[in-house]
């Protein structure tokens, strides 16, 4: 009897890499103290109250069991479209928005509209991994170009033109990124996106973090205010970390109405719709929850100074990247894999975190701390415990 065979662009794909090191963290015996979980990039405070009423109301609201529009229903693309209008300083209309279940499918249903088998999209190197595996999944080709700590993890616009040839279809780039936490300049997004316009390719910029930013900047960028945005530009959102819904899936993108209605084929292969309960909360909370994002804002930023405060008197660990809800931790274990030590903090210091391996090749000097999850006091915990840190039993 012969087996059935698998998928082999789905078959030669890794385990998620998430469950590998909440594995490691379970066997964490608590001997130092309350696990300190940097791991996975989850909100480490609840949703607002009025949330989690409203997320009750339209859960068992008729009305919402139906299904709705497949680019998401206008009263959340309408609110939406009022919000992004007012943190870019251009009007962008609710026919250049399209939600999704979270920003994962967002990134799928992009490039799986503008690229196909025998195409590529260009990838920093690190990454963020969903994007990898996804090409890997879809049978799209991958380029890269390198993020250095000695330019910050900012790109240099020439790396990107250097890595493009003939079937790169699309630049991919995530700002907050995941996983050195770097902001790109709103005018280095500008020179990436005329290089765009100078190849005739898109340019995907993923800013699932972009309501985190530091308090000193009012806003990303002016890529919107460009008359001609729409044909090569693409951004992805996600509503999860800001209205601390992760399980709810709720993501959005905007692009111009061509792009959109492109989209919109894909979608409906998708999912027909996004989750509709979400979509009801998530229109108010936008309309109504401004100051309680604000504050989770300010909170963020009070995170990030613990953990900086934190590593400063550490010898052997220091930030090489910090911004929104990661930072890209250095390690001065020379010759020893982040996999190695990932698994020993977890395991023996309970303290979870992410390898850098997991974010692509030559970063086995580096570690991805997920320092929104916890609060100052907890993030503080980490310079005993790095301080104590050894790789003898």
């Amino acid at each position: 009897m012969t087996s059935a065979a698998f998928n082999p662009l789905i078959d030669t794909l890794s385990l998620p890499p998430i469950p590998l090191v909440q594995k490691w963290a379970k066997a964490y015996d608590g001997s130092r103290g309350k696990l300190l979980d940097l791991a996975q990039a989850v909100p480490g405070y609840p949703p607002a109250p009025e949330m989690l009423t409203w997320l009750k109301e339209t859960a068992g609201d008729a009305s919402y069991t139906g299904y709705g529009p497949i680019e998401g229903d206008l009263d959340l693309r309408e609110a939406y479209a009022k919000e992004v209008s007012n943190i870019y300083r251009s009007p962008i209309g609710t026919h250049q928005i399209h939600i999704t279940s979270g920003c994962n499918q967002a990134f799928v249903a992009a490039v799986m509209t503008i690229a196909g088998a025998g195409d590529s999209i260009l990838l920093s190197d690190p990454f963020y991994f969903n994007h990898d595996t996804t090409l890997d999944m879809l049978g799209i080709g991958v380029k890269r170009f390198a993020l250095s700590e000695e330019n910050n993890f900012i790109p240099r616009i020439s790396d990107l033109e250097a890595a493009l040839d003939p079937t790169v279809k699309a630049i991919m780039l995530v700002s907050p990124n995941n996983p050195t936490g770097a902001i790109y300049p709103a005018e280095w997004l500008e020179e990436a996106l005329f290089l765009c316009q100078k190849k005739g390719i898109w340019m995907i910029l993923d800013e699932t973090y972009r309501d985190f930013l530091p308090l000193d900047q009012s806003h990303p960028h002016d890529l919107f205010a460009k008359s001609s945005w729409g044909e090569n530009f693409i951004q992805l959102y996600s509503f999860s970390k800001s209205f601390c819904i992760p399980g709810h899936r709720l993501g959005a993108i905007i692009a111009g109405e061509t792009a959109i209605q492109q989209i919109i084929k894909v979608m409906d292969n998708l999912q027909i719709c996004a989750p509709r309960p979400p979509q009801g909360a998530v229109a108010k909370g936008i309309v109504e929850l401004d100051n309680w994002r604000a504050e989770n804002r300010n909170e963020i930023a009070r995170r990030a100074e613990a953990l900086k405060e934190a590593l400063r008197p550490l010898e052997k660990w220091h930030v090489a990247s910090i911004g929104a809800y990661f930072s890209y931790i250095k390690h001065d274990f020379d010759g020893v894999s982040s996999e190695v030590i990932a698994e020993k903090l977890g395991r023996e210091y309970g303290v979870s975190c992410l390898p850098g391996t997991f974010f692509g090749n030559g970063q086995d000097s580096y570690l991805r701390f997920a320092f929104a999850n916890i609060d100052p006091a907890s993030i503080h915990l980490l310079t005993e415990r790095l301080k104590g840190f050894t790789l003898t039993s």
